[in-house]
Parts: C-alpha cells; structure tokens; sequence
C-alpha cells in the first residue's frame, strides 16, 4: 500500500510539471471549471426562485449536494477522464502491453496514472459552496457528523472510481467509449439536486442502479447530521461491492486482452 502512494504521489508531480509547461492553458482550464461550478450554482438557484424547499431541502442545504456534486466531478476531472481517454489509446496502439510488463497493478497504472488538474477549478468551487451554504446556517456539524462525512464522502469517491474502472474495461472491447463516458455525464447531472426531488422509478435507479445518491446526496445528508447508520453502511457495502466487482471485470478483460502490436 505504501508503495502505491508512493508511486501516486510521483504521478501527480510529474503530470504538475506537464501541466505547467502551459501555463496559460493550465489557467484557463482551472478558470472554465469555476465557470462551470457557477452555472450548476445558478441552475439549482433557478429552482429557488420559484420555491422555497426542493425535495423537502432547504436553499443551504441544497447547496452543500451542489458542493459534493462539484468535488466528485474535479474528481472526475482530474483523474478519471484524462486516464480513460489515455487507456483508449494504448489498447487501440497496442502500448499496454508496456503496462502490463510492470511489476506493479495494471489497473493501477492505467487508470490513476496521469493527472489533468482543470477539475482544481471545480475542485474549489465545492468546497467554496459548502463553506458558504454552512455560513447561511446557524447549524455547525459535530465531530460524529464530520467523521461519518469522511467515510461516506471517501465510499463516494471509490464508487466514481469504481465506475468509470468499468467504462475503461469496456475499451477492451469498444473501439470508443465516449458514449459511455457522456451517459454516465449526463445520469450524474441528477446529482447536482437532493435524491428526494425524485420519486418512483428514477429515485430507485438513482440510488440503487446507479448510485448517484450515494455519491452526492447522502455525504450531504452525513455533514448535515441526517444520515442514519443503516445508510453509512449501506454506503460502504456499495463502495466495495463495485469495487470488487470492478476489478474482477478489469482481470477478466486483461486475460482476454489480444495485444494490437502482436
């Protein structure tokens, strides 16, 4: 374990150095990610104008799922996207084969490799939003709340990663995955409002299929002290059943994997 950190925090230096040969560019990446943690703001603010609850939350607290919202997309950002899009090229190139060499996990190596840091923009904009929403209220979270916040916002981040591990499998297959990646976009879009703003079917799906009320809405709940136990654990039974599941998916892909170089 030790030695992952190790590896990944090397990774991170050397996509930095990358990153700033273009400062310019480097900038205006982080600048379009704001821009864009703005319009979400202004998008659930709409809905406001016109109402005083959404989903039975309040206008501060709909902010703090803004927050998560936009923490888990720099996420994505950062990390996922860039490595998905590099995974794509190599199994088409046949250079994966040099990944696969390495005395070190494949899955590792291919999908936290490099760092593209135009998702610190959106990175900021949740944790600006979260201290502002916090400022609307007289209510502070205690420590309890704060380290059940750390455990189902640490379940959200491996369930993201989780996912977006099955989209890159799927490029073992597909020659493109852009279609999976701009669906999983546009599902996670919902996460921007609480889970209770929708009923039925879609609220089912969004919780259980696709988790994105794990993702956003419940650490929400969590930092709000709202969360009960039976979801923290819910929380964490999900994180490591999609990451297991997730992996096994990624080994049998490698075992079946036909180098385009040989």
């Amino acid at each position: 374990m030790v030695k992952y950190i190790k590896l990944l925090g090397v990774f991170i230096r050397a996509s930095l150095l990358t990153e700033l040969e273009y400062r310019a560019n480097f900038i205006a990446q982080i600048f379009l990610g704001l821009l864009w943690a703005v319009v979400v703001w202004v998008s659930v603010l709409i809905f406001f104008a016109h109402t005083t609850t959404l989903g039975g939350w309040e206008y501060a607290q709909v902010l703090i799922v803004v927050g998560m919202f936009s923490l888990i997309n720099g996420l994505i950002e950062c990390m996922l996207a860039p490595n998905v899009k590099r995974l794509i090229e190599m199994v088409r190139l046949g250079t994966l084969d040099f990944v696969l060499l390495k005395p070190v996990s494949s899955q590792f190596m291919t999908t936290l490799r490099y760092t593209r840091f135009n998702g610190i923009g959106d990175f900021s904009a949740g944790v600006l939003t979260i201290i502002y929403a916090f400022g609307q209220m007289t209510y502070r979270p205690s420590l309890e709340a704060i380290v059940q916040f750390a455990c189902v916002f640490l379940m959200a981040c491996l369930t993201v990663y989780s996912i977006w591990v099955f989209i890159a499998t799927a490029s073992f297959w597909l020659v493109k995955v852009n279609n999976l990646t701009e669906l999983f976009r546009s599902i996670y879009d919902t996460g921007r409002f609480p889970i209770t703003t929708f009923q039925g079917g879609v609220r089912f799906f969004l919780t259980y299929v696709m988790p994105i009320a794990f993702i956003t809405t419940f650490p929400a709940q969590a930092f709000l002290g709202k969360l009960d136990a039976a979801t923290t654990l819910t929380s964490v039974a999900i994180a490591a059943i999609t990451f297991i599941a997730s992996n096994r998916f990624w080994n049998f892909a490698i075992r079946n994997y036909s180098s385009a170089s040989s």
